[in-house]
């Protein structure tokens, strides 16, 4: 599903207009993204958890060559999913 897809879903499911949808997704979105860069865990009850992750600086090999290369350190956002999530996508 792309974005424009959600803005779509949103809208209908919700009965209001695709621009007041957007302006929604657009600010839960922005918010989780504030949140992330402020280090902080967005707990969504019964959908999951977005939370910032470090992952330290490491070496590691360029494929094509072999040669050694240093991989910079980096925050990535990382999402574990809801019980009911899980079970929704079991059955």
């Amino acid at each position: 599903m792309k974005l424009a897809e959600l803005i779509d879903h949103v809208a209908s499911e919700a009965g209001v207009e695709k621009s007041a949808a957007k302006r929604t997704v657009d600010a839960v979105l922005g918010g989780i993204v504030h949140a992330a860069k402020n280090g902080e865990e967005v707990n969504l009850a019964g959908f999951g958890k977005f939370k910032v992750k470090d992952s330290p600086a490491r070496q590691g090999r360029n494929p094509a060559t072999g040669e050694v290369i240093e991989i910079a350190a980096s925050r990535k956002l990382g999402f574990t999913p809801a019980k009911q999530v899980k079970d929704a996508l079991a059955g």
